[in-house]
């Protein structure tokens, strides 16, 4: 069974008008599973709903064998999914050590706080050195860090990144997207979504578009880099690599 998966999931801000119109998708044990396409496809809607911040109103959304959709922010928290949102969310005025420890604010033992606190400091070496600065102080860059750290502390079986690349300079994005690959392989499953197409898809398994709040494409992240028609529509290029089918149950292009 997938560690996260929605079924025909349609959800809105304002009864009547649906964001999201079905959107199917599943996430595997260990992969990073990326979701891309234009401004207001439904992309960070799609985390909303699994983090709880969204109620579905049509279909299913399954963690571990267990229905979520519905269900309180804090409850899916405990369930064990993080959600690091889009843009910065660190507590500026706080030091480094302080927001760390707002991460594992559920985590009554202590010195089980103070194991994961080493972990995150043991993965990111820096954020010990700095502990006592105030969070602030940090680039863009190490301010998302400091933001997937905290979500560490709960260690969570599965997180979501929502643009973690959004303002980044291409050099610190490319070690923020070494830094997701390195947590992958260390264990972790994540789910993102990612303004920048073809960077986001290099560092995932398998890839999802979302286009008027629907999957449009799916397939391996290969496949949709390599795919013409995706280059044309989403990758703001071409190439000549791939050929195409259809999915003769939902009449979805992908890569053979």
């Amino acid at each position: 069974m997938p560690m996260l998966e929605l079924e025909s999931v349609v959800a809105s801000y304002i009864p009547g008008v649906d964001i999201l119109r079905g959107v199917s998708l599943r996430v595997e044990q260990g992969e990073i599973v990326c979701l891309v396409g234009p401004n207001g496809a439904g992309k960070s809607t799609v985390l909303r709903a699994i983090s709880g911040f969204l109620k579905p109103t049509v279909g299913q959304i399954m963690f571990r064998g267990k229905s979520i959709g519905g269900m309180a922010p804090e409850q899916i928290l405990m369930e064990g999914i993080t959600h690091v949102p889009q843009g910065h969310s660190v507590f500026p005025k706080m030091t480094v050590y302080e927001n760390l420890l707002m991460g594992a604010f559920t985590v009554k033992d202590t010195a089980l706080v103070a194991q994961r606190l080493e972990r995150v400091y043991s993965l990111f070496s820096w954020l010990k050195e700095r502990s006592r600065e105030k969070a602030g102080n940090l680039s863009g860059g190490q301010q998302k860090v400091l933001e997937i750290g905290r979500a560490l502390m709960l260690e969570p079986p599965l997180m979501i990144l929502d643009e973690p690349s959004l303002g980044l300079a291409p050099k610190t994005m490319a070690s923020l997207f070494e830094t997701i690959r390195e947590l992958n392989a260390g264990g972790l499953t994540i789910l993102m979504v990612e303004q920048n197409a073809r960077e986001g898809l290099a560092s995932a398994h398998r890839g999802y578009v979302l286009e008027l709040g629907k999957e449009k494409f799916e397939g391996t992240a290969k496949e949709l880099l390599e795919s013409p028609e995706m280059a044309k529509l989403y990758l703001g290029g071409s190439t000549d690599e791939g050929s195409y089918r259809r999915r003769s149950k939902k009449a979805v292009p992908t890569i053979v």
